[in-house]
């Protein structure tokens, strides 16, 4: 395993990727890369508090989100990974003992590779849950893929996981 699984019973969104980037296994931490969008896409959509880095990786757990990929065993672009190193059984019982309110897909190839070569990826919401799991496509956080980069379907799972957050509870002391 290249970088450790960050996951947690009942947290509500679960990043995963496809696999660590060579500069991310380098540096021994998720989306590490600086030309990657990720750690400033989820501070633009109050996923994490302004400041987060790669660095800040193992504390995803505080604030009920998670990390993983599908490929623990290799590192590159998704052209350098070859089939035998992705394992979707895996994954999925990694799911199905945790049992995250969300999964977010950090490209449409890791949803693709989950859901199977013939679905329908758009990106946001998927139109179905898988086992009362929603399911995310996100557009590539990565600096190779910034052409088709777009902060909407980030702001969609942003907005989910604000909508099962509890409301701050205020003006409990006494006057």
């Amino acid at each position: 395993m290249i970088l450790p699984d960050i996951l947690a019973p009942g947290l509500q969104l679960v990043f995963c990727g496809t696999a660590p980037s060579r500069v991310s296994a380098a540096k021994g931490a998720y989306y590490a890369n600086p030309g990657n969008a990720f750690w400033p896409t989820l501070v633009k959509v109050g996923l994490v508090p302004p400041g987060w880095r790669a660095a800040d990786f193992r504390r995803v757990n505080e604030l009920g989100l998670g990390l993983t990929d599908l490929n623990k065993v290799e590192i590159g672009n998704d052209v350098d990974l070859t089939p035998a190193g992705f394992d979707i059984p895996g994954f999925q019982a990694k799911m199905r003992a945790h049992r995250p309110a969300a999964i977010a897909f950090t490209s449409k190839n890791g949803a693709r590779l989950f859901l199977g070569p013939r679905a329908h990826l758009p990106w946001g919401r998927h139109p179905l849950d898988w086992e009362g799991i929603a399911l995310f496509v996100l557009p590539s956080p990565s600096g190779q893929a910034r052409g088709s980069f777009s902060l909407a379907p980030w702001q969609e799972a942003a907005a989910f996981v604000a909508a099962r957050r509890p409301a701050p509870v205020i003006g409990l002391g006494r006057d």
